[in-house]
């Protein structure tokens, strides 16, 4: 089963995945319910798909559109994989949201603006 949540601001649109993106009911129902919200930005968040197979590839191909800027977030390690295997991790704009990488490349000013609010390994709560 596919579960999907739109947020719509302006020109950006953020599709959440859970589930399962593949043949049938999971791959119609995001290939119709996307462009509905279809904006100049959309930004797929992968995170939570546990399974994605031809179809579900061929959705997220159907979103490449001209005009329209895709990126894809934070894909699960098996929809990383199929993507290297099938060589469309090169066609894809393929990134990491802030709060999933690691702790070492948390920006300075990140650290100094939160404080000891920041809990990470190797960082002290002290000004330099």
């Amino acid at each position: 089963m596919l579960n999907i949540t739109f947020e719509s601001a302006r020109r950006v649109v953020t599709v959440r995945c859970q589930g399962r993106l593949v043949c049938g009911l999971e791959s119609t129902l995001f290939g119709a319910a996307v462009p509905l919200h279809r904006r100049e930005i959309i930004i797929v968040d992968l995170s939570g798909v546990t399974a994605i197979d031809a179809a579900g590839i061929g959705a997220l191909i159907s979103l490449r559109a001209p005009g329209t800027y895709l990126r894809l977030v934070d894909p699960s390690e098996m929809v990383r994989q199929v993507l290297r295997l099938t060589n469309l991790h090169s066609v894809f704009d393929i990134s990491e949201s802030e709060w999933r990488k690691p702790a070492a490349a948390a920006p300075r000013e990140l650290k100094d603006h939160l404080g000891s609010e920041l809990d990470l390994p190797g960082w002290s709560c002290g000004r330099v």
